[in-house]
């Protein structure tokens, strides 16, 4: 099978685009100043970005710009602004997380190739079937993801990005919301503080632990695997890392394509946390975490001067061949040619007789195959030289330099793509008229229903599983909206569930996952999962047939009010709200289920509550979000989420915000969450 897959490297700086390129990586990603998912990077300004490009579509590669994070209206005028920027300078590809900066580039640039990132949550067919429906031409799949997850995936016909080496987060992709829920350090603002990586143990008689840490991701022994399944891309984690990281990693995956033994314990040594994992890839989930030790630091130190080495010199793509005409009275003419069809010619002085050493074709030959700090090898010298000519070497030298600089440009020019750009109007409708907020109740058990909590709520959430097994009158039925797995294992059963219960009445479903936004026979309401932040994203949803989204709990409730009315909105307003969604279950890795308590300590002795349901685990704030009811305004509805509590206590909650009553007097702590202190 011809090797075509795209070794795709990370880069926070100038020096780590080059270190990439030099170790043969196929492209190159980065972020800008604004808008990225690594904002504690040192990133590009626009003069670096322009030399990114120049020096990518030099080397035959590509640059991917990651505009990966959670926009908010006040910054859409600057986001225009980037887009017009990336397309007129020719990025290859804009790896997007919000719908909203989605909606800009179909508008501003469409014919910018667009790439799902991660961050979007796509881990199943049914993800990166509406991913691509909505324009985008890969997508970058989640890290959670098994080798028979991907192989599902890659047979949809979409182009596939897999993360095969570097960091893990324990959270599921897109879905951590624990940094700005502690500290307002947004994960999907580029900010996030890896709380995770401090001590958390489900054994509260010791806290010592790391229980949230995951080692390394290295799926380099996987290559071949990978490459059967289709994969188009080999995706490296890493835009804080140093040059020398991204130097090993590109060179141990160039070798594994290339059928040669990478160093393992070189790449091992370069940066890991207790060594790898390839624990999602596989299945064997058990021994998977880790955290960085001192061994692990030291080894570092005595292979990063070798790993230098490998990127010291320029990556030779190709040989050059070289063509020089030396006539009389006329001007040195030089063409030069590489093996992608690439020509140039340029020409030099006019020639001077020659006193006493007459020009030859072994002095032209030197002094053309010096070829050292190019991208080139010398390949062929032909030429025509009058006779009783000479030329300096100097003049020979700048000639060889003046046509490898006309190759570089033309060769640049080529690769790099042209997009139109066009207007989008900004000016977003907006209802001055203050709403009664419909109320929904979204409940852990049907058990916590009463006949109250039914007659006092507009629209009541339960989970897929807990409506079929329970007989539901059909006069409840149209109230209902189906809660599906938020993390999607096994898609085909999941939908093959949706579609008898739609059958047996139940038309509204709950969109905790893009995947579910495709099942477009069910009303479709969009859920907190899908980071919507600003009134594009809302559009975008309105676009797609969506019924209304739950915004994002990381909006001030003053960004909140001022979105725009593509579509009906809402927030959450009570609740335990979730700090991570993960895969892999901390609590079953340490203690093990027999002995759960569905309960996290932090360093703090702080309690985070857990809920499983044997595919993945959600942990959920210590705190309990309560909204004031008079901070309430503007909003078409808004969600009371239950975990564990009684029927009596939700009936007085829900008494609360019908504005029936005071709140209840509990001893649970409770937070305003991040509607008054946002985020950054």
């Amino acid at each position: 099978m011809k090797n075509n897959i795209e070794i795709l490297a990370p880069a926070g700086s100038p020096e780590t685009v080059l270190a990439g390129l030099r170790c043969g990586a196929n492209a190159v990603y980065i972020g800008g100043k604004s808008f990225s998912a690594r904002q504690n990077a040192l990133n590009f300004s626009s003069e670096d970005l322009k030399e990114a490009v120049r020096l990518c579509h030099l080397y035959n590669a590509k640059l991917h710009v990651a505009v990966n994070t959670m926009v908010f209206d006040g910054q859409l005028e600057e986001l225009v602004a980037f887009v017009k920027e990336l397309a007129e300078i020719g990025v290859d590809a804009v790896i997007v997380q919000d719908l909203g900066v989605l909606n800009v580039i179909k508008t501003v640039a469409p014919e910018l190739p667009v790439h799902a990132s991660t961050q979007l949550t796509i881990h199943s067919v049914q993800g990166a079937k509406i991913a691509k429906e909505l324009g985008f031409s890969r997508v970058v799949l989640s890290r959670e993801l098994s080798a028979d997850e991907i192989s599902e995936i890659c047979k949809l016909g979409i182009e596939t990005e897999v993360f095969v080496h570097g960091a893990l987060c324990m959270s599921v992709s897109g879905q951590c919301y624990m940094s700005a829920l502690i500290g307002s350090r947004s994960a999907n603002r580029g900010l996030c503080a890896q709380a995770c990586r401090l001590s958390f143990s489900a054994d509260k008689d010791n806290r010592n632990y790391s229980a949230l840490s995951l080692k390394d991701l290295c799926l380099v022994n996987h290559t071949e695997e990978l490459k059967n399944m289709g994969v188009n891309s080999f995706k490296i984690e890493g835009r804080m890392k140093r040059p020398e990281y991204v130097a090993m990693a590109v060179t141990s995956f160039r070798k594994a394509l290339n059928g040669e033994k990478p160093d393992i314990e070189k790449l091992r040594a370069v940066f890991s946390r207790s060594g790898f994992t390839d624990g999602y890839f596989t299945g064997k989930r058990k021994d998977m975490f880790g955290t960085r030790q001192k061994e692990d630091v030291v080894s570092a130190r005595t292979v990063l001067n070798e790993i230098t080495a490998l990127y010291a010199k320029p990556f030779k793509i190709s040989a050059i061949n070289f063509n020089v005409e030396v006539f009389e009275n006329l001007p040195v003419k030089v063409s030069v040619s590489d093996d992608f069809g690439n020509m140039a010619t340029v020409y030099g002085d006019i020639p001077q007789i020659a006193k006493n050493r007459p020009l030859n074709l072994e002095q032209l030959e030197k002094q053309f195959s010096k070829l050292g700090d190019t991208v080139y090898t010398f390949g062929k010298l032909g030429a025509e030289i009058h006779e009783n000519i000479m030329l300096p070497a100097s003049a020979l030298n700048a000639l060889r330099r003046k046509a490898v600089e006309a190759l570089d440009n033309l060769r640049i020019s080529r690769n790099t793509p042209h997009y139109s750009v066009h207007k989008i109007n900004l000016n977003f409708l907006k209802l001055l008229i203050l709403k009664y907020p419909e109320i929904r109740v979204q409940l852990h058990s049907f058990s916590q229903l009463n006949k109250y909590i039914i007659e006092h709520s507009d629209k009541i959430i339960l989970p897929l599983m807990e409506i079929e097994k329970n007989n539901i009158p059909d006069n409840l039925k149209e109230k209902i909206i189906i809660e599906p797995p938020r993390f999607i294992v096994n898609e085909l059963d999941i939908i093959s569930r949706l579609g008898k219960l739609f059958n047996d009445g139940f038309k509204k479903l709950l969109c905790n996952n893009i995947a579910y936004c495709s099942l477009n026979k069910f009303e479709r309401y969009g859920d907190f999962g899908l980071n919507v932040g600003n009134s594009l994203a809302l559009k975008q949803l309105a676009e797609m047939g969506l019924t209304d989204c739950t915004v994002s709990f990381e909006l001030k409730l003053s960004q909140i009010y001022s979105l725009a009315d593509y579509l009906r909105y809402g927030m959450i307003v009570y609740g335990r709200l979730p700090s991570m969604l993960v895969r892999n279950c901390p609590v079953k890795n340490q203690i093990g289920c027999r002995n759960c308590t569905k309960t996290l300590y932090d360093r703090t002795n702080r309690k985070f509550h857990m809920r499983c349901n044997g595919n993945y685990a959600e942990i959920l704030n210590p705190d309990i979000l309560k909204v004031n009811r008079n901070d309430i305004c503007d909003t078409d509805f808004i969600t009371l989420i239950f975990d564990d509590e009684k029927p009596a206590q939700i009936e007085k909650v829900l008494d609360y915000y019908l504005g029936k009553g005071d709140f209840p007097e509990t001893d649970l702590k409770f937070t305003n969450g991040l509607y008054k202190r946002g985020v950054i």
